[in-house]
């Protein structure tokens, strides 16, 4: 589609000649072409396995199954609070996008971890921040996104994950949402997602489960001949 300044719209004809400059620029096409935007790839389960392998402190254990097995975001995360958890009854408070609050399930081992991440890890401070940093001149501080990005650049190095990004493992847990044939509705709220058409394209990620339902359907509609 054409872009830019409306004088580039006009062709090297309608450029020439004395009275050039005056030409009439062409009429710009109301169409716009959208890229459809995709979604970053899963991670396999021996990616994750590598992964993990290499998580070598609760803290960070704890934030890639919240990311994981939970489906918060990376920022959701770190605005954690030590009471948004409640390791008892298993649920989280997560603050998402525009200030939206969720209510999401909470894994009992990724519970396990947090627990154990409070208790014996989790370095003393007046910090209602859930995740602090853990050393060095900020210690006690909340961890902030470029602290989170060092800690999974190093991992993935390490791991040879290459593609083990935080939004990766959300996407991982949404496609495993989707392959079970979760509810729309119910991945919309999990996810945090403003609009279903967001959440939906995580069915295109699952083929086999389109197959799956295809055929099941299909099977029914014979059935009943």
């Amino acid at each position: 589609m054409p872009k830019g300044q409306e004088s580039r719209w006009v062709s090297s004809a309608q450029r020439s000649g004395l009275l050039g400059h005056l030409a009439t620029p062409a009429a710009r096409s109301p169409l716009r072409v959208r890229e459809p935007r995709r979604l970053p790839r899963s991670l396999e389960s021996d990616e994750v396995i590598a992964l993990f392998q290499g998580l070598r402190t609760y803290r960070d254990r704890a934030m890639a199954g919240l990311m994981l097995y939970c489906g918060l975001r990376a920022g959701e995360v770190l605005a954690l609070r030590i009471r948004d958890v409640d390791i008892g009854g298993r649920w989280l408070l997560v603050l998402g996008k525009g200030s939206k609050e969720r209510r999401v399930p909470l894994d009992v081992d990724v519970a396990g971890v947090i627990q154990t991440y409070l208790l014996a890890e989790r370095p003393e401070s007046d910090e209602q921040r859930l995740f602090l940093v853990a050393k060095g001149a900020n210690r006690g501080l909340p961890l902030t996104a470029a602290g989170l990005r060092t800690i999974f650049r190093y991992h993935r190095e390490i791991s040879g994950v290459p593609d083990g990004h935080p939004h990766a493992l959300r996407h991982t847990f949404g496609s495993a949402l989707a392959a079970s044939g979760v509810d729309l509705s119910i991945m919309r709220e999990l996810l945090g997602h403003a609009h279903v058409n967001t959440t939906a394209r995580y069915i295109h990620l699952v083929p086999a489960h389109v197959k799956s339902e295809y055929d099941a359907a299909i099977n029914r509609q014979k059935q009943s001949h």
